[in-house]
């Protein structure tokens, strides 16, 4: 009996152990996460001093572009539009954490975007195990691209950060999902497109140094079914492969008088086939319009 006491004394032990490593681990995280919104922030301010912008959607802008890109803008928005100068995206999904195998698991995510300076700050929460949660931020802030994850929120697993293919990589991957708020794509936002085919157009993006060219897909009706990059850092450090990388947008409905998709998939284009490792459902998102 008294063995039995001990044994239950040292679980019990270790159970509130794990409880308050998990209560420090989101404070910790929580306090990452605002240090790092800030900096998103403070990029949005400095921006102001540049030269200003159209503040609504101007139908006319769209004289000249490729048939498909025009098409897509009359379909996704309607003439006199704010434009988007913010948005916060709520999401739920899964994440495949291998590279070879199918290691799929559950995550919630809250992503704050701007649109000048662009960038994004990625929140989310995989659930690793049951009880073992680990927290993960993707951002691309002041041209800086980051990964950060953290078993919960206070081990380490993985953290890179800074220019080069990290930043052209994060940059790539807000380019990509501004079906989301999607006057970013308008030429009146700095965005250039040369038409591909009848259903495609190469897109391109400047921040600072980095130039980004993606060849976005639309479908029948018009709307964007695809956006993809002829090579993007997969991994992270020493161990980056460049890959052919392939973003899916699917399940479109109105909101904020925008036709926005509600499912994005990303893939790599391994050897052996499309891989797909994240899929993600937007469960509430809400825009900030120019003054």
């Amino acid at each position: 009996m008294t063995g039995l006491m001990g044994l239950g004394a040292a679980v019990g032990a270790l159970v509130i152990a794990a409880v308050a490593l998990r209560v420090v681990g989101s404070m910790r995280w929580a306090d990452l996460i605002q240090t790092h919104t800030h900096q998103l922030e403070a990029g949005r301010v400095q921006g102001m001093g540049e030269p200003p912008l159209p503040t609504r959607f101007d139908a006319h802008e769209l004289d000249g572009l490729p048939a498909p890109v025009q098409r897509y803008f009359r379909t996704v928005l309607k003439d006199g539009q704010p434009i988007i100068a913010a948005a916060t995206i709520e999401m739920t999904g899964r994440m495949n954490l291998s590279a070879t195998g199918e290691q799929w698991k559950p995550f919630t995510s809250q992503q704050q975007v701007v649109t000048r300076r662009p960038g994004f700050l990625w929140d989310a929460r995989v659930d690793m195990f049951p009880g073992l949660p680990a927290h993960v931020e993707d951002s691309y802030i002041a041209g800086q691209g980051r990964l950060v994850a953290r078993l919960l929120g206070v081990f380490t697993v993985a953290h890179v950060q800074g220019g080069g293919e990290i930043a052209r990589g994060e940059f790539m991957r807000y380019f990509a999902e501004a079906a989301w708020y999607p006057t970013a794509l308008l030429p009146s936002q700095g965005v250039q497109c040369h038409a591909r085919d009848d259903a495609s157009a190469n897109a391109t993006i400047v921040d600072g140094p980095i130039t980004l060219t993606l060849l976005f897909r639309f479908n029948e009706t018009g709307v964007i079914a695809s956006v993809h990059a002829e090579a993007r850092g997969a991994g992270a450090g020493k161990d980056m492969v460049m890959l052919p990388w392939d973003c899916a947008l699917s399940n479109y409905r109105w909101h904020d008088d925008m036709l926005l998709p509600m499912t994005g998939e990303a893939a790599w284009m391994r050897p052996e086939g499309r891989k797909a490792y994240f899929v993600g459902h937007v469960r509430k998102i809400s825009h900030g319009f120019s003054p």
